[in-house]
């Protein structure tokens, strides 16, 4: 008996979320089919013109505009970018400087410090627990009289 391997398969969207490029502006090709994990391996790998300049130019999906641009998707959505951007929009917001776009990068730095904190705050309660000697098991305790 001979077990197949299947092929793992995944939808255009997801491989176009892998590679970090806006669905809509891939070529027809691409978003009509079906992406395998060795066909996305080699789009990584060694990608294509149409993938580079998708990469370099855009337009951009929302979670690379928000890292680009410093702030949370939650952010954009609340400065009103629901839309995918070009680099030279994207540029051009950040030569401009809006004030929620100010206010988002403040806010992301918040959360920064904030997540900071609280992973030194856990470790250092990890390591004084780790310090601590084993309680003893009930069956070593002594009786109460």
């Amino acid at each position: 008996m001979t077990s197949h391997k299947t092929t793992q398969t995944m939808k255009p969207a997801t491989a176009a979320k892998k590679l970090g490029v806006y669905l809509e502006a891939t070529p027809a090709e691409f978003r009509e089919g079906v992406v395998s994990r060795d066909e996305l391996n080699a789009l990584q790998a060694d990608p294509p013109e149409w993938l580079r300049e998708l990469r370099a130019a855009g337009p951009h999906p929302r979670p690379v505009v928000a890292a680009k641009l410093g702030v949370s998707i939650a952010g954009l959505a609340r400065g009103g970018i629901t839309e995918a951007l070009t680099t030279e929009q994207i540029d051009a917001l950040k030569e401009e400087g809006p004030e929620w776009l100010l206010h988002e990068r403040a806010v992301q730095a918040d959360v920064r410090k904030e997540a900071v904190r609280i992973k030194e705050k856990n470790q250092a309660r990890e390591a004084k627990e780790q310090e601590r000697p084993a309680a003893r098991p009930a069956s070593a305790r002594r009786p109460r009289s």
